[in-house]
């Protein structure tokens, strides 16, 4: 059985930054598409990224030129370096993988951006 594994996280004073790492664990297999979602209090989850084994990404038009995703696909482990952080991107952050039809999620971490 596939366990997303998240790490970082926390808080941090606007226009810091913040990294978020995910692992894979169970799967022997390289997961097609991995990637983040966000949901702050009250509204729906979000995507934020997500990048493919080939490394193709694809972000949220309010996270593109600050954060970045990236991914090692001999750890199965997606990564999610977040700069210029604004209080709005307050949030619970899940990181996902998908493949073939199968949908693996973590448990969140939260992280908090101060004004």
């Amino acid at each position: 059985q596939v366990h997303m594994v998240e790490s970082g996280g926390g808080l941090v004073q606007a226009g810091g930054s913040l990294g978020l790492s995910c692992a894979a664990s169970g799967s022997a297999f390289s997961i097609n598409t991995m990637g983040w979602y966000r949901q702050a209090p009250g509204k729906q989850r979000e995507l934020v990224a997500t990048i493919s084994k080939g490394g193709n990404t694809n972000y949220a038009a309010s996270v593109k030129g600050r954060f970045t995703i990236s991914r090692d696909n001999a750890k199965n482990t997606v990564y999610l370096q977040m700069n210029s952080l604004k209080p709005e991107d307050t949030a619970v952050y899940y990181c996902n993988g998908w493949h073939y039809g199968a949908d693996y999620w973590g448990q969140g971490t939260q992280v908090t951006v101060s004004a």
